[in-house]
């Protein structure tokens, strides 16, 4: 479980830096879905698998209307991918840093406290992340409600922005 962890959290900051280090916004959103990905697995690794099913969903539905909506914006007929120099530049000078900052910071964590929170209560009958289910549900179910009718809103707005050429609101002048 351990080395699970690791090459989750390494994907983690691999998938962040590329997310930085890249100027096309059609990776940018790949990248952006790859590392919510993977911090959704780490969240699983510590004992909240519902929590990271919403996250995700939740997530995977915004990052759709924000690529919809860079996509149109930018629309570059040849955009710089992941295997360009000045892009693998930018990701080593970001993976630098992290790992100066990670010996600097990283002395006292040890990879024997990475136990799920189900493992921490001897004899417990239910899971960490029920609780907090049903509180989202009970008194954040408005919450839910609201974020769910803002995000069909962004969807429409964005469809209508990039309709087409001759209709809408991104149009040559």
């Amino acid at each position: 479980m351990t080395y699970l962890m690791c090459l989750l959290l390494f994907g983690l900051v691999v998938g962040l830096a590329a997310v930085a280090a890249n100027p096309s916004p059609y990776f940018a959103a790949l990248g952006l879905v790859t590392v919510a990905g993977v911090g959704c697995g780490v969240l699983v690794g510590h004992g909240g698998g519902f929590l990271s099913l919403v996250l995700f969903l939740i997530y995977l539905g915004g990052m759709l209307v924000v690529f919809a909506y860079s996509a149109a914006l930018a629309a570059e007929p040849y955009p710089e991918g992941w295997g360009s120099w000045p892009v693998l530049g930018l990701m080593a000078g970001y993976l630098g840093g992290v790992g100066v900052a990670a010996g600097v910071v990283g002395g006292g964590w040890y990879t024997e406290s990475w136990v799920a929170s189900d493992e921490l209560a001897e004899l417990s009958i239910i899971r960490g992340d029920v609780g907090g289910v049903a509180l989202m549900y009970s008194s954040g179910g408005f919450m839910l409600i609201i974020g769910a009718w803002v995000l069909l809103l962004t969807l429409f707005v964005v469809l209508e922005l990039t309709r087409g050429l001759g209709r809408g609101a991104l149009r040559v002048v």
